[in-house]
């Protein structure tokens, strides 16, 4: 497979690739073996990139979720 298609790919190919490629490390043949464990940490850099950029996405939009409830943290957490 060519690593420069993974950015391209969705997040549920992506997840089966990494599935496949965790398969085949353990039950492929040895060529199979070979390309999934060159493969594996370029998966796990993309998928590893995405968690990030979703986790800071969402602490960007904590003031404007807060703002658009109207619920201050205090009073959300004595509910």
């Amino acid at each position: 497979m060519d690593v420069t298609k993974l950015p391209t790919m969705d997040d549920g190919a992506l997840a089966i690739l990494h599935a496949n490629a965790d398969r085949l490390m353990r039950l492929g043949t040895p060529p199979q073996q070979a390309a999934a464990l060159a493969l594996m940490p370029c998966i796990k850099a993309e998928m590893t990139a995405r968690s990030t950029a979703k986790r800071s996405k969402l602490k960007a939009e904590a003031p404007a979720r807060k703002r658009a409830t109207g619920v201050k943290p205090a009073a959300a957490a004595a509910r």
